[in-house]
Parts: C-alpha cells; structure tokens; sequence
C-alpha cells in the first residue's frame, strides 16, 4: 500500500518492551517537558502537550511523573535543557531514513547519530535530502481486534481522516496534522482504545527491501530508535511479508 511503512508496524510490537523497560517513559517525559516549554503547561491550550500528557497515560504513567515533567517545562522546577534536532540520511538500497532528537548535548548526539549509521552501512546527509520524500500527517494506530474495519472508517471518515489501513493486525488511520485530535477524540467517544496517537512523517512512496537488505535496515533502525536522545525515526522501507515471516517479526 503506497505510503505504508512496515517500521510503524515493528515500532507497535516493539512498545511493550520498551515501556517494560522504561525507555517508553523516558522519551515521553522529554516531550512533555519540551512541549509545556514551547507552548505552556497548560494541555487544554497547548495541542502537543495535550497530545503527549494522553499517550503518556495510554502507557500508564504515574500523574506525578508528567506534572514533574511538565513543571520542568515551565521552569517551576530545575531540569535539562533540551535542543531538537532532525538528523536525515539514508540505509540500505537507498532507503531513506529522519531521525528526531531531544538533547542536551548537540556535539554527542551529532556524533552517536553519525557512529550507528555508518556501523549499519548507512550514512547521514545534509539537512533536506530526504525530508522531501514525506509528509507531516497525524497518525493514529488501533488493534484490528478492537473494531470491524467499515465502522471505524466511518468513525474516522466523518471526523475527518484522510485514509485508513490494515497491516499486519494494526489499523493505522492517516489524519491532516490539525484533525489529529478530532479523529482520536471520536474514536476514543466509542470507547475504542488507541494504541498510539502522534505526529508523524508519512513516506510518500516505499522501498521494498529483499531479507539481506532488511536484516540490516532493520538492524539501523533498532540501534538509532535505542539512542538515548532520539525520540522518532521515520523510514520509507517496505519488507514483503514473506520476508517477514523468516525474520520472525
């Protein structure tokens, strides 16, 4: 399916073990404390934030933790100082890859980034590269288990959702950046569950990779998704699900 990148996928089997780790909570802290400093700490008018502060909770952290978070934000309480930073380049058989960060040291981050690429057989490029090959969209991810197809893409159509598709047992509902909200909102009023609500950078067309190329794609986006600062990576690959199945993913 054009647009479809089988990372989305591989990221939602991968949450669990992460937010079993704590990585999950670490990032979503930082985007909590970014978000109240750029925009205030107040959800109700800050969207990111309002959008941080609920897949925060999707993944039971404490209230505690994301008021903390979110008064090191407002400068209520000490904390680091976080730049962001999209890193562009590309892995195997010229997929491209972007890299979001939230650090407080550019010259290390900058360094790590450049390390994992070129370990995978990747390299990092100039700003602008690949970032033409996607577009900014919200995307909200539901468990095929949770709902029949034809109503939620009535749910999400009447919202105003842009595309709604099937893959590998996830629902992954395609929204303008601005509907974000509106969309989750009318899929949560039918006591739906979300499994992840989130800007993102949608692929405008896919790279399909053979099992040799996608064992080590897949390695690089691992080690750049276990990087301390990074918070997203964004990638226009596509493994045939065949292929899949061998990786046992």
């Amino acid at each position: 399916m054009s647009g479809h990148s089988k990372w989305s996928t591989i990221k939602h089997k991968k949450a669990a073990t992460d937010a079993k780790r704590g990585k999950a909570f670490t990032k979503l802290i930082k985007e909590i404390t970014v978000s109240a400093r750029d925009g205030g700490g107040d959800p109700t008018a800050n969207p990111r934030l309002r959008t941080a502060v609920a897949n925060a909770k999707s993944v039971n952290m404490p209230n505690d933790n994301i008021e903390r978070a979110i008064k090191k934000g407002t400068g209520e309480l000490p904390g680091v100082t976080y730049d962001e930073i999209s890193y562009e380049g590309y892995g195997m058989g010229g997929v491209a890859v972007m890299v979001d960060v939230l650090t407080d040291n550019k010259n290390r981050t900058v360094a790590e980034i450049r390390s994992i690429f070129t370990k995978a057989g990747g390299s990092v490029g100039e700003n602008g590269c690949v970032s033409w090959m996607f577009d900014k969209k919200g995307l909200i991810t539901v468990l095929a288990e949770a709902v029949e197809e034809d109503e939620l893409m009535e749910i999400v159509l009447d919202a105003g959702a842009d595309d709604i598709n099937m893959s590998d047992g996830i629902y992954e509902i395609k929204t303008p950046t601005g509907k974000l909200e509106l969309v989750r909102d009318a899929i949560t009023a039918k006591n739906l569950k979300i499994e992840s609500a989130e800007i993102s950078m949608i692929p405008q067309s896919t790279v399909k990779l053979d099992e040799g190329d996608a064992k080590k794609m897949l390695k690089l986006m691992d080690a750049l998704d276990d990087q301390d600062d990074v918070q997203k990576v964004y990638a226009n690959f596509d493994i045939p699900d065949d292929i899949m199945e061998k990786l046992d993913i």
